[in-house]
């Protein structure tokens, strides 16, 4: 979340810099008046327990000399039920300043672009041409029913729609591709490995942003407040939650390898043919925690380790900077990579590469200190795909389709698939 003092302090600049996102944050004004309450009612507080401690010095001298004290309890009780009064004011105060702060979302960073819509986000780079076919292309649910590779029939009988079987060299392929990118971000990018619990507390929700603004777009686990992970993102930062890390600790990069569960409330008819949003999905997510100075330098490089999957793998792509208006509402940044899917013939996102600042940090109240007498700071953290298996998966299919609807495998993928075509 932002800092109190820092968003009173920089009113001004903050709602101007919020609205560029789309929506009005003139309810961000009442902070101030909510802050100035606070600090009445604790001066109010300090006061009357002033008083208090003078009249409870004032009983022992009225015992002493063997007066009535009755009175003076009479005001010492009645100090104390104005305290408990002013307390939880202060208290309500305080949880109607911590509400504003959580629904609020982060300050966009100052390079990315201002836009009202996605057609703002800005392209900075592009890898090899869309894909060209001398004959008419297939898309992956086609192709994926003609090789007996994908099984959406049998997935909506076992569970219900927008879940899928994988067979044969369909499952093979989702496994090699989760084995290629982990090793390509352990062995040569240098991120150590980990894979955590597919189930998370709402606490750890709450640490990483999806908790209270997103609530129902995450699955619950029976009665207890336990829920399905929607990203490896939110295990792999809450392992430092409520830490304090030394200097020579950062930067942290983990490569996480977790199967991912989003209800996708409110996105009816968007994307629902195929596997592009299923419930449930493979991921392989790079997750950084750093320190501010080396924050936008990292989050350069995760961009670069998630191109290269794709570079490796001789897939078009594209890079784009969402603007303002698109950016998600925990991040600062944000650089989407674009495959080209020639199924739909068009780029559609397969990974997002974000850097969060110290806005998760706060929540997840993860700090480091620079040195061992010195103040602790807020972390940064950063998240991206490396990249989303499933829609690897139909980049693959789709741009190495051939014409008598087999695949061929690409080239980094054969030690994995131990064939060279899927047929």
């Amino acid at each position: 979340m932002l800092d109190l003092k820092y968003v009173i302090d920089n009113l001004a600049g903050v709602k101007a810099k919020l609205s560029t996102r789309g929506g009005d944050f003139s309810y961000l004004d009442q902070l101030v008046v909510l802050q100035n309450e606070r600090k009445n009612i604790i001066l109010e507080v300090e006061n009357l327990k002033a008083k208090r401690n003078e009249l409870s010095k004032l009983i022992g001298e009225y015992k002493r000399q063997q007066k009535d004290t009755t009175s003076i309890f009479e005001q010492v009780n009645g100090l104390g039920d104005s305290i408990k009064t002013l307390d939880l004011n202060l208290n309500k105060i305080d949880q109607e300043i911590l509400s504003i702060l959580e629904n609020t979302p982060n300050i966009p960073d100052e390079t990315t672009p201002i836009g009202a819509s996605e057609t703002d986000n800005l392209e900075i780079k592009k890898y090899l041409e869309p894909t060209k076919f001398n004959f008419e292309p297939l898309d992956h649910v086609a192709l994926g029913q003609n090789l007996n590779i994908i099984d959406f029939e049998s997935a909506a009988k076992i569970t219900g729609t927008r879940f899928s079987v994988l067979k044969g060299l369909g499952a093979r392929l989702e496994r090699a591709l989760i084995n290629f990118m982990s090793d390509l971000h352990v062995y040569t990018h240098n991120y150590t490995e980990v894979i955590p619990p597919y189930i998370v507390n709402a606490d750890s929700l709450y640490a990483t942003g999806q908790f209270p603004k997103f609530k129902e777009d995450v699955f619950k686990v029976g009665n207890n407040e336990w829920y399905l992970n929607p990203t490896a993102e939110v295990p792999t930062i809450n392992i430092y939650r409520d830490m304090i890390l030394e200097l020579n600790q950062l930067p942290i990069r983990h490569c996480a390898f977790t199967t991912a569960f989003r209800s996708e409330a409110g996105s009816a008819g968007r994307d629902t043919r195929g596997l592009l949003r299923q419930h449930q999905f493979n991921k392989v997510e790079l997750i950084k925690i750093t320190t501010p100075e080396s924050s936008d330098a990292e989050h350069e490089a995760m961009l670069l380790d998630a191109c290269k999957v794709l570079e490796l793998l001789k897939l078009p792509y594209r890079v784009v900077t969402l603007c303002t208006y698109d950016l998600g509402f925990v991040m600062r940044k944000t650089y989407d990579i674009e495959v080209w899917l020639p199924g739909q013939n068009t780029y559609r996102e397969i990974a997002s590469i974000s850097n969060a600042g110290d806005y998760q940090a706060r929540r997840a109240n993860i700090r480091f200190k620079r040195e061992k007498a010195g103040k602790t700071q807020y972390v940064h953290t950063l998240n991206g795909s490396g990249l989303a298996v499933g829609r690897t998966l139909i980049a693959v299919l789709e741009n190495y389709q051939k014409q008598d609807g087999t695949i061929e495998v690409p080239e980094v993928l054969i030690p994995y698939m131990k064939v060279e075509k899927i047929t």
